[in-house]
């Protein structure tokens, strides 16, 4: 009897194709924005997910804490220095590595040629703390930043952009006044999210504050690397108490900086993606909404259409029991068409949108999403479709047959 229903269900929608069409736009267009934003979101866990990881689970990162939206700092100078970055390293017990990161953007050239580039200045450990590492040539070593050395490494992008030689080792830069020779190549990173990782210039911490001056080098990105995952904690306690005292801050005072694990900026980038996730699963609620009644709408006109039917099929021995089904399956049908509809549409605007984005990986949707966008088109189906086949089982034969 199903499957009969089920061919009864098709051939009216087939009969109405249009309406059928516009009836379920609401629920295609909430079930894609589902899919193309879930596909989306996932890429960009992934890709973000792929970056902290390749640091490792003990890389930890302290930043200043900006004053502009904290009472407690307003009027106080967030200050970290590289400074900060050796007595943490002089006092701690658990720590490995230490890398002071100064980045800013400046103007490069190289012989007629300039370009604005991002300048890095780094410590000797910033290999092993950021998993990047020299292709060609050699890194700064502990002697390079206790002479302030004038070397630098150029990403890959530098070299087509400024015209550099194909080996461009012992080549000149003049970086922000500075003369600077090149003693490495990076190894290429490619783009992320449109911006160039290898449109870079990495030149000693000591160095760049010698380039920019010290007051330039006030607000530094400090990152560590624990001895291990198990003493990462404590390892984080122990910089949290070094700043404290070289800050000056009296106890029940909040910090002016701020000390993040890998894992809690794992977890803080899943926060922000579940809330974008959440946002638009609000609004495609509403389009799913708006689709239930545009089905429910279109069943009762169905059911008041199709009025002479249901007294004819009551005649000859329909229960109210068939009635309901037939009509219940065919307000399902109509929504998981546009379930399914609306899943290959989300697909295709997930990869369309994937591929927009320069590097970033193809559109996954998972069996989850797919389930979740199919589960929501049938339940709507279901609760907005009862009532016109609870309807339409109750009409009463004769007063049916007679309806013109």
């Amino acid at each position: 009897m199903i499957l009969e229903n089920l061919r009864i269900a098709l051939r009216a929608l087939r009969a109405n194709m249009l309406r059928s069409i516009l009836t379920t736009l609401g629920i295609i267009i909430g079930v894609a924005a589902v899919i193309a934003v879930v596909s989306i979101v996932q890429g960009l866990d992934y890709v973000i997910s792929n970056e902290l990881e390749g640091v490792g689970a003990t890389f930890i990162r302290v930043t200043p804490r900006g004053s502009l939206f904290d009472p407690e700092l307003a009027g106080h100078e967030v200050v970290l220095t590289y400074d900060d970055g050796l007595a943490v390293m002089d006092r701690a017990t658990t720590l490995r590595y230490f890398n002071p990161v100064f980045f800013t953007s400046s103007a490069v050239r190289y012989g007629d040629q300039s370009e604005r580039i991002t300048v890095l200045g780094v410590g000797q450990h910033h290999q092993e703390v950021s998993n990047h590492w020299v292709d060609r040539g050699r890194f700064f070593s502990r002697l390079d930043i206790d002479r302030h050395a004038k070397v630098c490494l150029v990403g890959t992008s530098v070299i087509e952009d400024l015209g550099l030689p194909d080996d461009p080792l012992g080549s000149e830069l003049t970086v922000a006044g500075a003369s600077l020779t090149v003693v490495g190549i990076m190894e290429k990173k490619g783009e992320m999210f449109g911006q160039d990782q290898d449109l870079m210039v990495i030149m000693p911490i000591t160095t760049a504050i010698d380039v920019y001056g010290p007051d330039a080098a006030k607000q530094l990105i400090l990152q560590f690397q624990a001895e291990s995952p198990e003493v990462v904690e404590r390892a984080k306690d122990e910089i949290a108490s070094v700043l404290r005292k070289r800050h000056g801050i009296p106890p029940g005072k909040k910090d002016d900086f701020q000390v993040t694990l890998q894992s809690e900026l794992l977890k803080s980038i899943g926060s922000i993606l579940g809330t974008v996730t959440f946002v638009v699963a609000a609004i495609v609620g509403i389009a799913l909404l708006v689709g239930g009644i545009g089905i429910m709408n279109i069943m009762l006109v169905s059911v008041t259409e199709r009025t002479r039917e249901i007294g004819i099929r009551k005649a000859v021995g329909a229960r109210r029991s068939d009635i309901m089904v037939q009509f219940l399956i065919e307000a399902i049908t109509l929504s998981t068409l546009g379930g399914v509809i609306g899943i290959l549409a989300g697909w295709g605007i997930g990869a369309i949108g994937a591929r927009a984005i320069p590097n970033f990986p193809g559109a996954h949707v998972p069996l989850w999403a797919v389930g979740l966008g199919f589960g929501f088109a049938l339940l709507v189906g279901v609760f907005f479709g009862t009532w016109p086949a609870a309807k339409a089982a109750s009409l009463d034969p004769i007063e049916a047959l007679r309806y013109e």
